[in-house]
């Protein structure tokens, strides 16, 4: 009988997929997704992960098939699940907006606030969601399941829609009106609560964590390095806006500094010319994998 310490991890499938496999391998994990197994390859032996739509990511994970797995905070409020909550990965297949669940009427429909919902009909994914919203505010409605094309409805099917939106362009398209917010969801990495008091998967999970994070937190930064007068420091700290204290170390030509610092991208088109006029040569940008406070 093999001893062989395994972690099983669930990945979204679908829309979410192709984004978490390069998050993925932005903090060290290469994944191979095949199209004909549900069981990518990864090139860790201590790993095994699950393609799952992230519907059900959240309900495996609380029953324990999964000891941990990524998924949007959206399901793990619908499915009621209890699962221990890792951290927060602010990244989507579009934009690093977090999505929102919007309830939303025809541009042309009298209703103006939940309220005017009462007795009407609702279509969504996330019927539990709905229902609990509802509760909330006082009104009775009836809710039904959607299997998509969820916007269409809106016109002829139902009163109301409650749909998942990042941007708000594909409603606008639609000509549907935002009424009100239900929940604005960011993808989890959650964890099974047993697993979690597991040592040795507990610290799998959290190695896991602040690679991803790293990874997720360099997407927005770049490096940059810049040789300069030591006189004229003072004034190029003041146009740095740097994450921590820029590092300074002395070059081999006398009177001159090597300066590098951490910045967010996109200030740079701003800041390279400041650098330049502040005195600054030799200003080189790159790209990094991850940052790691």
């Amino acid at each position: 009988m093999s001893s062989k310490k395994i972690l099983r991890f669930g990945l979204p499938k679908g829309s979410l997929q192709e984004a978490t496999v390069q998050k993925m391998a932005k903090a060290g994990w290469n994944i191979s997704v095949s199209s004909r197994s549900y069981i990518p390859y990864v090139d860790d032996a201590e790993l095994e992960i699950r393609l799952i739509r992230a519907q059900e990511i959240s309900r495996y994970v609380e029953h324990g098939y999964l000891d941990c797995g990524i998924t949007g905070l959206d399901w793990i409020v619908e499915n009621g699940s209890k699962v221990h909550e890792v951290g927060e990965f602010l990244f989507s297949k579009a934009t690093r907006q977090p999505a929102r669940w919007v309830l939303c009427v025809p541009e042309n429909s009298p209703v103006q606030s939940v309220k005017d919902l009462q007795g009407k009909r609702i279509a969504t994914e996330v019927v539990n969601l709905t229902k609990k919203y509802l509760r909330k505010q006082g009104v009775k409605a009836e809710v039904e399941f959607s299997w998509g094309a969820t916007e269409v409805k809106a016109h002829e099917l139902v009163d109301a829609i409650v749909e998942l939106t990042e941007t708000g362009s594909s409603l606008r398209a639609n000509k549907l009106r935002i009424v009100d917010t239900l929940l604005t969801s960011t993808p989890r990495l959650i964890a099974n609560p047993k697993a979690w008091e597991d040592a040795w998967k507990r610290h799998k999970i959290e190695n896991i964590a602040l690679l991803l994070k790293g990874a997720l937190e360099a997407e927005a930064k770049v490096g940059l390095k810049m040789n300069i007068r030591e006189e004229d420091v003072p004034a190029l700290l003041k146009t740095l806006p740097a994450l921590r204290n820029p590092t300074i170390s002395n070059l081999s030509l006398p009177g001159w500094v090597a300066v590098e610092t951490i910045i967010d991208e996109h200030v740079v088109r701003e800041l390279i010319p400041a650098l330049k006029r502040a005195g600054a040569e030799g200003i080189t940008e790159y790209p990094l994998n991850k940052v790691v406070y």
